[in-house]
């Protein structure tokens, strides 16, 4: 089960780029919820606490249970806002959801028994092409990261989405190709080594 984690907000009168200036200024951040077959919600987060859950592991995979004016709304955050320079949130988008709803989250992988495969064994590295998966997924089961194992992987291997055994009931966006989540690569010096053995071979 995805984490749920509960969040205050403050109603907001009204949209706009002036009101929404005045709402930063009062060191809150603009947001709204929409979807669910509801009319949008125009509200405000407090800057420190928002910013506080925004750095942890896992934000656009977590829950939000948002309570303002006395009704909580169930939410996936959807989107961030950013200021170019500062880097500091200027608008959140968060969409209605229930357990069931399916949506399309980014989910980082995660790699383990790194120490059963002969090409790590051997001085090979690791090398990540996909750091996160693009999947669909029910609201209510966004795992916090898929888990892959480099057992039996040997240099010059790569690991395919086909060879991941997905969460029950994930499913990767794409499906029209058989993509590349990380290769084992040799390291210079084992590369010059095999180099030197083919040149030997060869004379």
């Amino acid at each position: 089960m995805t984490q749920i984690v509960p969040l205050s907000a403050e109603a907001r009168d009204r949209a706009g780029k002036g009101t929404a200036r005045q709402t930063r200024r009062d060191g809150r951040i603009p947001a709204v919820i929409y979807g669910g077959k509801q009319a949008p919600i125009m509200i405000s987060l407090e800057k420190f606490t928002f910013t506080r859950v925004l750095n942890q592991a896992g934000f656009f995979t977590h829950l939000f249970d948002i309570t303002v004016d006395g009704a909580t709304h169930r939410v996936l955050p959807r989107d961030v806002q950013f200021h170019p320079v500062t880097d500091v949130p200027l608008h959140v988008d968060f969409l209605r959801v229930s357990t069931e709803t399916r949506t399309t989250v980014q989910v980082p992988v995660e790699f383990v028994d790194q120490e059963k495969s002969p090409g790590l064994k051997r001085g090979g590295v690791l090398n990540i092409v996909r750091h996160e998966l693009d999947v669909t997924v029910s609201a209510g089961n966004i795992p916090e990261q898929i888990t892959i194992s480099c057992e039996g992987y040997d240099v010059g291997d790569s690991i395919h989405i086909s060879s991941v055994k997905l969460p029950e009931g994930v499913a990767s966006t794409i499906t029209d190709r058989d993509f590349t989540i990380a290769t084992i690569v040799a390291p210079s010096g084992l590369k010059s080594e095999e180099g030197e053995a083919t040149e030997a071979a060869a004379s």
